[in-house]
């Protein structure tokens, strides 16, 4: 008899679509997984409680009391896992809580952790208000200006990347990076949520750990709040999960139901953020106003070449340098828009506007104008609709600017 020929591989979409789907029983079934809510898990006796008690100590993902989540978490974790292609997920309240979980799980007192100047702004507040009362060295530095090796000390024990950089997206790379640091035997973690985990895979590129703030695209409807962790190997997550069970952090099942709604449509979403983005990106381009569009997507972005090598893709944000402007006249045009939104988040299908800090900018290496730089995140509206609602704040705003 012909043996079967082998299942072909499934791809991507396909892959994150079925993961941590309910399996049948009694021939039937939901397509979604239930919503598990519990505080609480009850044991047949005593000796069942031990050993699930036994096997959680040991690593294994099983649920000894309801902080540890149920059937919905579970499902969660895995669909994640297998977008990131890591080997396991945490699941904490907010993208900053999984930041800190990070740091809080591998650095001690006396240690020293390189992060790049770009990162997400609230890591520099849990440096300075936690990270240095508790003996812990934080240095920024520039990945495409500095030397990585010379930084490097006997008592760097992370290094911490975040591609592309916040507001102004500079694109790092993370496969050279990463073999600096591990051939030194430092661990190296990553903030993906501008790619959501679909566009840009930077646990194959090298890196250990992979850090989203799922409140961004793998939400996509602005309606949750939460942070995932996705390690590379069974040592490592040993000893987040260490630190996961010492600061309490949990998820209600509601939410981590929500993110994997979300998860569902992230492929289709995020393509269409791109081609939305993109054709604003291309009109801001031939704006006299405009001196500098970032979208690592363009071709005169100066991180396109590595764009195109380690991405498949690029989301929603775009950020403009104006050409001559103050600060107040940024403003001006942010105020004069009227299809976007005026909020710090974004992820969601909803188009927002943010006129960036000067503080925040000045952080970046890669920063040397002294224009104001305003953030927009692209939703799904349609695309000309948007430049038409740029347009017209930019003869609103045409006196100030």
């Amino acid at each position: 008899m012909t043996a079967a020929p082998p299942r072909k591989r499934l791809h991507s979409a396909t892959r994150l679509l079925h993961a941590g789907a309910p399996a049948l029983r009694d021939g039937a079934g939901p397509v979604n997984v239930p919503v598990v809510r519990t505080s609480t898990v009850r044991f047949e006796n005593t000796a069942a409680q031990a050993d699930h008690h036994h096997r959680r100590t040991a690593g294994e993902r099983v649920a000894s009391y309801g902080r540890h989540g149920l059937d919905t978490h579970r499902a969660l974790e895995d669909a994640v896992v297998g977008l990131e292609g890591g080997h396991r997920a945490f699941l904490t309240p907010s993208g900053l809580s999984a930041i800190t979980l990070v740091l809080l799980a591998l650095l001690s007192p006396g240690d020293h952790a390189l992060v790049a100047d770009g990162v997400y702004a609230p890591l520099r507040r849990v440096d300075s208000t936690l990270l240095q009362r508790l003996g812990i060295t934080v240095e920024y530095f520039s990945p495409t200006h500095d030397d990585l090796a010379s930084r490097l000390r006997p008592n760097t024990r992370l290094l911490y990347l975040e591609s592309p950089s916040s507001l102004l997206y500079e694109v790092l790379d993370v496969p050279a990076l990463s073999a600096v640091a591990r051939d030194r035997g430092v661990t190296v973690a990553t903030d993906n949520t501008w790619s959501g985990g679909w566009f840009h895979q930077p646990l194959a590129l090298g890196a250990n750990i992979s850090i989203q703030a799922a409140t961004k695209y793998i939400s996509g409807h602005s309606d949750l709040m939460q942070g995932i962790v996705v390690v590379d190997s069974p040592a490592l997550a040993a000893k987040l999960s260490t630190a996961y069970e010492a600061l309490g952090l949990t998820i209600g099942a509601d939410d981590a139901y929500l993110a994997l709604r979300g998860l569902r449509t992230l492929p289709v979403r995020l393509a269409q953020h791109q081609r939305n983005a993109t054709a604003v990106a291309e009109f801001l381009q031939q704006q006299p106003q405009v001196s500098r569009v970032f979208y690592p997507a363009l071709p005169t972005d100066p991180g396109h070449a590595l764009w195109k090598r380690d991405f498949n893709g690029a989301s929603g944000l775009v950020s403009f340098e104006f050409r001559h402007a103050t600060p107040a006249a940024a403003n001006a045009f942010v105020d004069a828009l009227r299809l976007f939104g005026i909020g710090a988040s974004w992820g969601g299908y909803e188009s927002l506007a943010l006129a960036a800090q000067p503080e925040r900018l000045r952080e970046h290496r890669q920063w040397t104008g002294d224009a104001p730089v305003v953030r927009l995140h692209i939703g799904l509206e349609d695309p000309r609709d948007l430049i038409a609602d740029l347009a017209q704040a930019f003869a609103d705003a045409a006196p100030a600017l």
